[in-house]
């Protein structure tokens, strides 16, 4: 339904039911009350809670999907990374076999081959007794597996709370 009224301006125009328009660069809107449809039903409180923390749930789930797939991806280029490193400590392995070899080859120039490999072979087995007791030293340093200062520290840590609790 329209409305025929006087514009500002002095001349007459359609005016719609939500509102009058006039010619010009200026718009009035008039503010209408929401208009309720009973068919339509706007969700309570309790119910945006619940999807909300559906949402939440539902993202928290991605996001742990998403590290979980990282992971692997991460994980498997590290045992790819691993195996390579392994590969290159064989090889490396080999070569310094054939340096010792070379060793040998150089002092069986001046002495007999059986006597360079005992002069080689003593050298290393002198070298692997010194890294054996370097470890065991070590190893002795790090018995037993258990944080003991830690554990110390938590124990006085208790007892101190302990004497104050109890001088209140």
């Amino acid at each position: 339904m329209s409305i025929v009224r006087q514009a500002q301006d002095g001349e007459t125009g359609t005016v719609p039911e939500n509102g009058p328009v006039t010619a010009g660069a200026h718009r009035h809107d008039y503010g209408h009350a929401p208009e309720f449809d009973g068919r339509r039903r706007e969700p309570g409180t309790g119910e945006l809670v619940k999807q909300a923390a559906q949402q939440v749930s539902d993202l928290m789930r991605a996001e742990l999907r998403l590290a979980v797939a990282e992971l692997k991806d991460k994980g498997r280029h590290a045992g790819t990374g691993a195996g390579m490193f392994g590969g290159a400590a064989l090889v490396a392995l080999y070569g310094v076999a054939v340096l010792l070899a070379a060793v040998v080859a150089a002092i069986a120039v001046a002495l007999p081959v059986w006597a360079a490999a005992l002069i080689v072979g003593g050298f290393l087995m002198l070298v692997a007794g010194v890294l054996a007791m370097l470890g065991r030293s070590q190893t002795r340093k790090a018995t037993p597996p258990k944080p003991e200062q830690a554990m110390d520290g938590a124990r006085q840590t208790v007892a101190e709370l302990k004497e104050r609790a109890t001088h209140r």
